[in-house]
């Protein structure tokens, strides 16, 4: 095992460099200039060269490429171009909310929908069975950012039950960080919950097709024990999988969702960098994400060996 794991952190390690090389060549080929945003649209030419120069943009790529891989080595993200704050203070400024609604997000979605797709297989073709499903199809259909505004206008501005918008840190009491992420993470949630439950129906229907699982209803097997004990434990492997895999959902719905609740997050980071082509800050935040992604997937694997003991590694 930890072979294993030794192989796969020098694996991440790989990932990581190819998406930073990626990352890198695509700000500096797509079109936009920061030095030109930095200086104002009455700004000379040569006030944007001496912005550039002063940024080091004028160098060549594989120079600037050299010395960001350099910090990115000490630790040191860089130096935000617009705000001049490290990046890496940015960043730990705002990770606690992205933290924050990722975790509710994927504590809701995995137990609502895991048990959406055991009721659904349970009841396979009955009426429980295709409103669950349909359910799970609208939940892929419908954006993000159309999901939370529905929720905004019912449950905000309707019923004012939640707030409309914003963040509040756990320290300023359960309730209050709660509130304020209920929203998003219901709105985060939807395409989550979708696939989680489309993928546990499937590998329930499965698992209770076996002949094992005739055998322990024969005996007299209550339907909590067969479904729970028996089926969910050998359906587990693959519904696992797609919780790691939807964490990418997540990553790419919470620079939306960030935006639409107005939360001070890496997703509403991500989205004011972009807009003003701040290359550290982008860098930075992908990387971050990246590293994130996998381990996660990371965490799966060393999960499929508690699941089923007979994987090994």
């Amino acid at each position: 095992m930890g072979v294993y794991i030794a192989r796969r952190l020098a694996a991440t390690l790989l990932v990581m460099a190819l998406v930073g090389v990626f990352i890198f060549l695509l700000l500096h080929i797509a079109p936009g200039d920061p030095a030109a945003v930095i200086a104002g649209d009455n700004a000379t030419p040569q006030q944007i060269a001496d912005i550039r120069h002063q940024l080091g943009l004028d160098l060549p790529v594989p120079v600037q490429f050299g010395r960001w891989v350099w910090q990115l080595l000490h630790g040191n993200f860089g130096i935000s171009i617009f705000s001049q704050a490290p990046v890496l203070t940015l960043i730990e400024q705002r990770l606690p909310a992205t933290i924050s609604l990722t975790l509710l997000t994927m504590c809701f979605a995995a137990v609502l929908a895991v048990g959406a797709g055991v009721l659904a297989a349970w009841r396979a073709g009955g009426l429980l069975d295709r409103g669950l499903m349909a359910f799970s199809a609208l939940g892929f259909s419908v954006p993000v950012f159309v999901v939370g505004y529905l929720l905004i206008y019912v449950f905000a501005m309707q019923l004012g039950w939640l707030p409309v918008q914003g963040y509040a840190p756990l320290a300023a009491g359960i309730w209050p960080w709660l509130s304020h992420l209920l929203l998003p993470a219901l709105a985060l949630g939807m395409a989550y919950v979708a696939l989680i439950a489309r993928i546990t129906r499937a590998s329930m229907l499965e698992v209770l097709a076996e002949d094992y699982m005739r055998t322990a209803r024969a005996k007299g097997a209550s339907a909590s024990s067969m479904l729970l004990h028996h089926a969910l434990r050998n359906a587990g492997v693959p519904i696992v999988t797609v919780i790691g895999i939807g964490v990418a959902l997540l990553i790419s719905g919470v620079v939306i969702t960030e935006t639409v609740f107005n939360i001070p997050g890496l997703g509403r980071l991500t989205v004011d960098a972009i807009t003003n082509r701040d290359y550290p800050i982008i860098q930075g935040v992908i990387v971050v994400f990246s590293g994130a992604y996998v381990l996660v997937n990371l965490a799966v694997d060393l999960v499929y060996t508690v699941i089923d003991p007979r994987i090994r590694y």
